[in-house]
């Protein structure tokens, strides 16, 4: 298994656990209504409660009030168990990224995002579908090849329309070429459906495209900035960071203003949905990103960061979804309750 690099992002078996919703996610809005807008795998299937949005000038993005976070709130509420459902609240009630799944993506798009646009918020959207994702390791899979990438994309466009949209373009994919993980032979080809999928994706007239580069204890600024530029990232709204990682906010932004410096100042977002104790430092290095213990929840998503480089705080990766079936875990992007309670609970 390739792990060495230990600051790898590892977005870790999303294949797996992808959404399987994406059906009933069509339904959008009135569902949403109805208090069943559908989430991923896991999670108890009883009721979900109802959860709020948040303020819209600090938080824009759309809280998911069935997912998976939320099933668990009302399972432990209806067994009585009103420590644990408090503590699983600190999740439910943020917004959380949609990772959208490869077999019917128009409707599951449009279901997200009609849903967010009911309560006036925006989608935050993860598109993971690369040909060759993962190198073959927990998370591989992918389309099938470059063009049905462009034909899966192009359904997402569509099925975002003319509503906002926030999108986290293709976790690990441009860090898999400068780390040297993904096969040369497939190099041009991948530059060529980022940058295109940029283009795509801007064709929409409220939809903002955050590319990724990895995360601050994987690869330098200096080796970055240039497959950056050859993705399109010029054409992009910025640059996403830490997506699946422990780094902390401050490492996290000292490391991204080292890049955006490099490539005109671009902004980013920060992924801080469990980098709140950092990186796990014990047992084996190369699965130090494996449901590490000893984690916790980090800031709250906001656009209110402090800093005009950084446009926003994200819970990208999902808090509570396994990593994979390691440290006791269940299969990757399952939901495992005990992990989120420990988030949760090591979280000030």
């Amino acid at each position: 298994m390739y792990g060495s690099y230990t600051g790898r992002s590892r977005t870790r078996g999303r294949a797996a656990g992808l959404r399987t919703t994406g059906t009933a996610a069509a339904l959008g809005a009135a569902l949403l209504l109805a208090g069943c807008s559908g989430d991923g795998e896991g999670g108890d299937k009883r009721s979900a409660p109802t959860v709020e949005q948040q303020p819209k000038d600090k938080d824009p993005y759309w809280v998911n009030p069935d997912g998976n976070a939320a099933r668990q709130v009302a399972a432990y509420s209806e067994d009585g168990d009103e420590k644990n459902a408090e503590l699983i609240r600190k999740i439910a009630r943020q917004p959380v990224g949609e990772w959208i799944g490869p077999d019917t993506p128009e409707a599951e798009v449009k279901g997200v995002t009609e849903a967010a646009a009911a309560v006036d918020r925006d989608a935050l959207l993860v598109l993971y579908n690369i040909p060759h994702r993962d190198c073959g390791q927990f998370s591989k899979g992918g389309a099938s090849d470059g063009n049905a990438y462009r034909a899966w994309l192009d359904s997402v466009a569509k099925g975002i329309g003319d509503r906002s949209a926030t999108v986290i373009l293709e976790p690990d994919a441009l860090l898999h070429l400068v780390d040297g993980c993904t096969p040369q032979e497939f190099h041009e080809e991948r530059y060529d459906l980022l940058k295109g999928a940029i283009q795509r994706l801007k064709q929409q007239p409220a939809t903002k495209v955050y590319l990724d580069a990895g995360n601050a204890g994987w690869q330098s600024p200096d080796a970055l900035f240039q497959p950056l530029q050859r993705a399109g990232v010029a054409e992009a709204d910025g640059f996403s960071l830490n997506v699946s990682n422990f780094q902390t906010t401050a490492v996290s932004t000292e490391f991204g203003k080292k890049l955006s410096e490099k490539i005109g100042n671009k902004p980013f977002v920060i992924d801080t949905s469990r980098n709140g104790n950092g990186p796990y430092k014990g047992g084996d290095p190369a699965e130090s990103w494996c449901n590490p213990p000893g984690r916790a929840l980090g800031e709250a998503p906001t656009t209110q960061t402090g800093d005009e480089r950084v446009d926003a705080y994200l819970w990208i990766k999902r808090p509570g979804e396994s990593d994979g079936d390691c440290k006791g875990g269940p299969k990757a992007g399952a939901w495992w309750p005990e992990y989120a309670l420990a988030l949760a609970g090591a979280t000030k």
